[in-house]
C-alpha cells in the first residue's frame, strides 16, 4: 500500500491503483471528486476506506469494478488494466467481483433462493449447477431454512446475509462492501462483520470496504486509508494508525478529539493555570505492555489522571491518557525524548486550573 510517497514491501497487490483522477459535471461546475489516488490493495486481505460523507469513498470504491468511469489514471487487477477492457471483458471482471449494497438491493417479489440465483441464470448457468451453488453460498452465510422467504419477511441482518450470498455466488475473487452495515442494528452489524471475517479467511478473498465507522474498521480491517476531500490523507495497518492518528480527520473520527473534562482549558498559560494538560498515547503488543510507573515517574512531583482508554487490536493494546501535571514550563521535546521507548505519542491540550 502506498502512504505518503513509500511503498510498503508487500507481495503484488491484488489491486493497484496510480495516478487516478475522477470529475463530476454538477449544475455546471467541475468537481474533482478523487484526486491523485496511489493505491496497492494486497490479495486476501481485508481493507478498509474511511471517510466522512462526501469524501469520495463510494467513488473510489465504485470505479474497482467500472460502476464509476474514471477521468484518467490506471486500475489494475492482477495486473489488468480496467481501462484496456472492452464491454465483454468488463461483464467478465464484474464476474470476478462481488458487490455488497448498502440498503440490500434485494427483488422484493423473489425468494430469497431466485435472488441468489439471479446472476448466474442471467449468466445461463445449468439449473443443477445453480441448484448446488445457490444452496453452498446459503449454507455459508446461515440462511438455507429461509430459501423460500421473501425480502419482506426476513429482518435487516438477514437481507444483508442474502446480499453477501448473492455476491458470492459467482465465485468471486474481490468482494467489495458499500456501507455494508450501516443500515443495520448493532446486533445484526457484529453478525455481518463475523461473517465476512469468516468468508476472507475460508475462502481467501480480497475484501474492499467503505464505512464512515471507525469500528467497522477495528473489528475486520487489515490495513486501513482515510479519505477526506477526494484525496488519501492516512493509511497503514489498523493499529498503527489508531495508535498514531497523524491528521485531524483521523482523530475526529476516532472520536479522539472529544473530551469532557471538569475544567476548562487554555492555548498558552493564563495567569490562574496550574497545571500543564497532557494527552499521551502508548502502544505495544499484548505480550509486552508498558511499565506505567517508568512513564509516570517522568512527571515530578506528581500527576493528575482525567481521562483513561485501552483497547486491544490486532494482537497490539492501545491506550490513551489524558493527565495533569503542576507545572507549566514542561520541555515537551525532552518529555519525548526521555519516553520515547515507552509511548507512541506526547502532546500539551493546553493549560488548566484543576480542582484536586
Amino acid at each position: 500500500m502506498v502512504s505518503f510517497g513509500s511503498q510498503v514491501d508487500f507481495k503484488v497487490p491484488h489491486i493497484k491503483i496510480r495516478n487516478l483522477n475522477k470529475f463530476y459535471q454538477v449544475q455546471g461546475k467541475q468537481v474533482h471528486a478523487l484526486k491523485n489516488i496511489q493505491l496497492d490493495i494486497p490479495e486476501g486481505k481485508i481493507f478498509g476506506i474511511i471517510g466522512k460523507s462526501g469524501a469520495g469513498k463510494s467513488s473510489l470504491l465504485r470505479t474497482l469494478n467500472g460502476l464509476e468511469s474514471i477521468s484518467d489514471g490506471h486500475i489494475h487487477i492482477h495486473q489488468q488494466d480496467l481501462a484496456s477492457l472492452n464491454h465483454a471483458e468488463l461483464i467478465q471482471l464484474r464476474q470476478r467481483i462481488g458487490m455488497i449494497f448498502q440498503h440490500f438491493n434485494l427483488m422484493s417479489a423473489k425468494t430469497v433462493y431466485e435472488n441468489v440465483a439471479l446472476p448466474l441464470k442471467v449468466s445461463n448457468f445449468p439449473k443443477e449447477q445453480i441448484q448446488a451453488r445457490v444452496q453452498e453460498v446459503l449454507d455459508l452465510v446461515g440462511l438455507t431454512d429461509k430459501a423460500d422467504r421473501y425480502p419482506s419477511q426476513l429482518s435487516g441482518g438477514q437481507k444483508q446475509r442474502v446480499g453477501i450470498a448473492r455476491a458470492l455466488v459467482h465465485h468471486p475473487e474481490i468482494l467489495l462492501c458499500d456501507e455494508a452495515t450501516s443500515a443495520l442494528d448493532p446486533e445484526s452489524t457484529s453478525v455481518v462483520l463475523s461473517l465476512l471475517k469468516e468468508i476472507n479467511q475460508k475462502l481467501g478473498i480480497t475484501i474492499v470496504l467503505i464505512t464512515h465507522e471507525m469500528q467497522v474498521i477495528r473489528e475486520i480491517c487489515d490495513q486501513v486509508v482515510v479519505i477526506e476531500g477526494g484525496e488519501i490523507v492516512e493509511s497503514g495497518e489498523v493499529w498503527s494508525v489508531f495508535s498514531q492518528p497523524q491528521q485531524q480527520i483521523t482523530q475526529e473520527l476516532l472520536n479522539l478529539e472529544q473530551m469532557d473534562l471538569p475544567f476548562a482549558l487554555h492555548d498558552t498559560p493564563h495567569a490562574e493555570d496550574t497545571h500543564s494538560i497532557f494527552k499521551i498515547r502508548y502502544e505495544s503488543s499484548l505480550q509486552h505492555s508498558p511499565d506505567l510507573k517508568v512513564i509516570l515517574d517522568q512527571f515530578e512531583p506528581s500527576v493528575h489522571l482525567y481521562q483513561s482508554h485501552i483497547d486491544s487490536i490486532q494482537n497490539h493494546l492501545i491506550g490513551t491518557w489524558v493527565v495533569a501535571v503542576p507545572k507549566l514550563d514542561i520541555e515537551i521535546e525532552t518529555l519525548q525524548q526521555k519516553l520515547k521507548q515507552h509511548i507512541a505519542q506526547i502532546e500539551v491540550l493546553g493549560y488548566a486550573r484543576p480542582a484536586h
